[in-house]
């Protein structure tokens, strides 16, 4: 991967399955009746969190696969089903049960913090996320690719702030059908990201062997 060509495609995949804007309706939802300061310190704490999930992923995915035996080609394919199956819920307006199932969402409703769960994990920084991470950490040489991974990151990291920051009055500006609409072109983004991970990896497969 060229890292000036590969950068803004990394940048645009990860923020297209972290979902932020997605994410607006439930954090509405969750800091009703908080004030405006709490609800400020909320949407900090989410993206910090975020940040901190992806970067751990990043320096430590390698580890967990070969812990575990998997290689970065299983891996990739694995991780290219999951984009599809997040991505016909997003096609379809819904929530994904990959991030969150409804059980969890109204135990949230009750829980007086909710930066970190359910917002930062498994919200934002989520399976889907975490594992697309690991494949862009490891898809070239460690120096100088980290560093771009880590850009990407910190970007994410602030798209996620500045998000939740403005929730209410992106909400308000988009409307259901707005939201929704969004949320289906993220999902086809989605889709062909996630086909284009399984050709690739069941290419270099068939190659290999």
């Amino acid at each position: 991967m060229h890292l000036e060509g590969g950068f803004l495609k990394t940048v645009i995949s990860l923020l297209v399955i972290t979902d932020p804007v997605g994410a607006i309706p439930v954090f509405v939802l969750l800091t009703q009746g908080h004030t405006s300061r709490e609800r400020n310190r909320a949407a900090r704490t989410t993206s910090i969190a975020v940040v901190c999930v992806l970067l751990a992923a990043a320096l430590g995915g390698e580890f967990i696969l070969k812990l575990f035996g998997i290689s970065l080609l299983s891996f990739r394919v694995a991780g290219g089903l999951l984009f599809i199956v997040m991505a016909l819920d997003m096609l379809n307006a819904r929530p994904s049960r990959s991030r969150q199932t409804p059980e969890e969402t109204e135990e949230a409703e009750h829980r007086a913090d909710i930066a970190v769960v359910p917002m930062a994990i498994p919200m934002l920084a989520g399976p889907g996320a975490i594992g697309m991470i690991i494949l862009f950490a490891h898809s070239g040489p460690f120096w100088p690719h980290i560093l771009h991974v880590i850009g990407v990151i910190g970007i994410v990291g602030a798209t996620v702030y500045t998000a939740l920051r403005l929730a209410a009055p992106i909400g308000k500006a988009l409307g259901t059908t707005g939201m929704h609409i969004l949320v289906r072109v993220m999902g086809l983004i989605l889709a062909a990201i996630g086909v284009e991970f399984i050709v690739g990896g069941l290419r270099t497969m068939w190659t290999a062997g």
